[in-house]
């Protein structure tokens, strides 16, 4: 049975308290899109169609339930590639035949590119797969045309305007099909500028009459090798992708935490635990300690779902961007100088929203080969990611980079805690300043440390 709840890639606040695991078992692929280019033994990168190793569904089976003694608010265990799941059948449902049967209380999760989805639309219905994300990023075939190259489908290969035009049939086909069944369905889009970023509305209101319940809008990542990349496109900028996720939103929900996961991540999102459970030692876990923890956090997220919830009733106006370190569990729990991402929220009033995720480059690595000129390239280019915020909101930070963001007028609270509230102080302390017409960062000498 379906529960968001539980589901850190369908509902934004269990991302914060729930873990989800794609286990690699499905390498091939039936189409070719112009921005990707599957990498296999890539650690360092995170995107979609990566992965260390591919498994098989005994391997696979057994890692899952290793890693839940290890990590029991893991929830969600789902197939993502690095192919196509549904590209590979055989592989693909005897992992979720050895899941559903020996470990029925996780939930089962599938993305595929579509293609196959109307064949095997009962096949998803009978393994309990209780969620499935297709992605979809267009509705008009001469759209369609230019981000994919070829479609290869029962023993066939279509290109250009009949390639897109099969695809779309059998993506809003099996769209329509599951979701009937009561199998809830996410939409994920790349967004990939000057090709369908004006277009990406057409393909919310599509999905959505097709049975689709939220749309996850992603930048485009430019793969290493890929036709986009060779062809010297750019990824858009952090204001055309809250754009064009703003004009859907007003259709359908949008998810805006999304990480763009690779297809062997496991953890919490935000604080992936990849190959560090390869070594991990086999176990058992105890499912029933593992109940009461995740009864504990439905429990937690249900109180600040209320919470937030409240507060955006009350909400004076007045709106802030606050770009938050975290590495999950809802906390502001990273030091700046190792974070990788943030999230940004706009704050008004009492109002929080997460807009979405930025990553970047850790400005210290631990690499003794980093010089100081690398650092400052590295702390530049985070200053320009996050130059439309006003506050940047850290467990500590050391005095160089505050400086630095200091001179670039973003103000830095160095405090751990929760988000939510601490979202909360950071909008007070900011119109209070606001309210005398001075600068935090100037007013205030100890801003980096609020009490």
């Amino acid at each position: 049975m379906a529960n968001e709840s539980r589901h850190p890639c369908y509902d934004e606040m269990a991302h914060h308290y729930f873990a989800r695991m794609h286990v690699a078992v499905a390498p091939k692929c039936n189409i070719n899109c112009n921005y990707c280019n599957i990498k296999y033994d890539c650690v360092s990168e995170s995107r979609p169609g990566v992965v260390s190793k591919v498994l098989t569904p005994q391997e696979a089976y057994a890692k899952v339930r290793s890693t839940l003694a290890s990590l029991p608010q893991l929830t969600v265990v789902g197939i993502a590639g690095p192919g196509d799941p549904l590209a590979n059948p055989r592989e693909t449902f005897e992992t979720f035949g050895l899941l559903s049967e020996g470990l029925p209380d996780l939930q089962l999760c599938l993305s595929t590119n579509g293609l196959k989805l109307p064949d095997y639309s009962e096949d998803i219905v009978r393994h309990r797969i209780a969620h499935v994300t297709v992605t979809i990023n267009a509705v008009d075939p001469q759209i369609g045309a230019e981000i994919y190259r070829a479609v290869f489908y029962r023993g066939k290969a279509y290109r250009g305007k009949d390639a897109a035009e099969l695809l779309l049939h059998n993506q809003l086909e099996g769209i329509r099909r599951i979701a009937e069944r009561g199998v809830k369905v996410k939409v994920n889009s790349v967004l990939i500028p000057g090709v369908n970023d004006s277009h990406l509305i057409k393909v919310t209101e599509a999905v959505k009459a097709a049975g689709a319940f939220s749309h996850n809008i992603m930048p485009l990542i430019l793969s290493p090798g890929s036709v986009y990349e060779k062809e010297g496109r750019k990824e858009p900028a952090h204001s055309l992708t809250l754009q064009v996720q703003a004009r859907s939103e007003e259709v359908m929900p949008v998810m805006r935490h999304c990480r763009q996961c690779r297809a062997d991540a496991v953890g919490l999102i935000g604080d992936d635990l990849g190959v560090k459970t390869e070594n991990s030692p086999a176990r058992e876990y105890d499912p029933a300690a593992r109940e009461e923890l995740l009864i504990r956090l439905d429990r937690t997220a249900a109180e600040r779902k209320r919470r937030e919830a409240n507060a955006g009733e009350q909400g004076e106006r007045g709106s802030l961007r606050i770009a938050v370190a975290t590495r999950g569990g809802g906390q502001v729990n990273v030091h700046f100088g190792h974070a990788r991402e943030f999230l940004v929220y706009e704050v008004s009033g009492q109002e929080q929203k997460l807009l979405g995720v930025r990553r970047i480059q850790a400005y210290c690595n631990g690499k003794a080969e980093c010089g100081e000129a690398d650092k400052e390239a590295i702390l530049d280019e985070t200053v320009e990611l996050l130059q439309d915020c006003s506050i940047v909101l850290c467990a500590a930070i050391g005095p160089g980079p505050s400086e630095r963001l200091a001179r670039a007028g973003l103000t830095v609270l160095a405090r751990k805690g929760e988000i939510s509230k601490l979202l909360e102080q950071c909008a007070k302390y900011h119109r209070f300043f606001t309210s005398i017409s001075c600068s935090p960062s100037e007013a205030c000498p100890s801003a980096a440390q609020p009490r």
